[in-house]
């Protein structure tokens, strides 16, 4: 709300929040969406070596788990999409129900890690640089942590990550659960503390009320557009009894239209803020398929927005342009 206050203040006083130097509580964390996706391979080292290289605060990775228990960093639990893993195992091709979507591939939970080791990653996105396919691995959550903290060590700057258990009741289900592991890695690695450069993100309620009562790590409850009911005060308050923040889908805090043009932002910010919520927004990309049209192209023009609205941490695929234009 403080950061809201101050970006009205400065535009009613006629001062150019683009030109003028932002004040210190008006720069929010970039967020390496799975790195710098939008340049390298999701979920690898390498993208998320090129994140931290182009100025993001935060690296993402999304964890689930292997058949022996071992977290790993991709997106979904299936991985014919985004790794070599139909030509090696073609024979471990199969369909699964989960979270009630029935999904045929080919999932982690079949493969030891070292089959997992075997694989090499590929980008998920046709329409995305192809040339980095095949080079590199599949990193385990221990790997990135450890990743991050050598290149904080190295860089002199702080580097968070933000992990986010996906899937977490299939894996318990399965008996894989997420939580358990990952609390275990940050501990070994000295990052179980309120004060760690950790936020853990999820999209389901049950594991993060849970967590609340295991860690004092910050934890954000993830919400996409629309709703199936109304985020008004006391839903924002009830969070607030489990989460420390919010994870937005972008359309929450800036609705469009049916041809993607943007109508005039929510509130939501403000009462989050009000709440004692965080508020981060997810995911800005450049390409014309996922920018609307309003912006004419101007991807900058997002952050830029974004920003003067006053949230606290911008996920995005190209971190290098979230840091030219919200600055140090």
């Amino acid at each position: 709300m403080v950061r809201t206050f101050v970006a009205v203040a400065l535009i009613a006083a006629g001062a150019s929040l683009a030109g003028a130097p932002l004040p210190a509580a008006m720069h929010p964390i970039i967020i390496g969406h799975r790195g710098a996706s939008g340049h390298r391979p999701e979920h690898t080292i390498e993208s998320y070596r090129l994140a931290i290289e182009m100025g993001a605060d935060y690296i993402e990775p999304d964890l689930v788990s292997t058949k022996d228990g071992v977290l790993i960093a991709r997106h979904e639990n299936e991985i014919g999409g985004t790794t070599d893993v139909t030509a090696k195992f073609p024979d471990r091709r199969r369909t699964a129900t989960i979270d009630g979507q029935t999904v045929t591939g080919w999932f982690t939970e079949d493969f030891t890690l070292a089959e997992i080791k075997t694989l090499r990653a590929r980008e998920r996105l046709e329409f995305r640089s192809h040339t980095f396919d095949g080079q590199f691995d599949i990193p385990t959550f221990d790997e990135v942590i450890e990743f991050a903290q050598r290149r904080g060590r190295e860089t002199g700057r702080t580097i968070g990550i933000y992990p986010e258990t996906k899937h977490p009741t299939y894996f318990r289900t399965i008996g894989r659960p997420l939580e358990e592991h990952l609390l275990a890695s940050l501990q070994a690695h000295g990052w179980n503390t309120r004060e760690s450069p950790v936020f853990i993100q999820s999209f389901e309620t049950e594991n993060l009320r849970a967590l609340r009562h295991q860690t004092t790590v910050r934890l954000i409850l993830l919400l996409d557009s629309p709703q199936p009911q109304p985020l008004d005060d006391t839903r924002l308050r009830d969070i607030a009894s489990y989460a420390d923040g919010v994870g937005l889908n972008t359309r929450l805090v800036i609705p469009a239209g049916p041809n993607r043009r943007l109508l005039p932002p929510t509130d939501i910010i403000s009462r989050a803020h009000a709440a004692g919520l965080l508020v981060h927004v997810w995911t800005l990309r450049k390409e014309p398929t996922f920018l609307s049209p309003t912006y004419n192209g101007d991807f900058e023009a997002e952050f830029r927005q974004f920003r003067d609205l006053g949230v606290d941490g911008i996920f995005t695929d190209f971190p290098d342009v979230g840091r030219k234009v919200i600055g140090r």
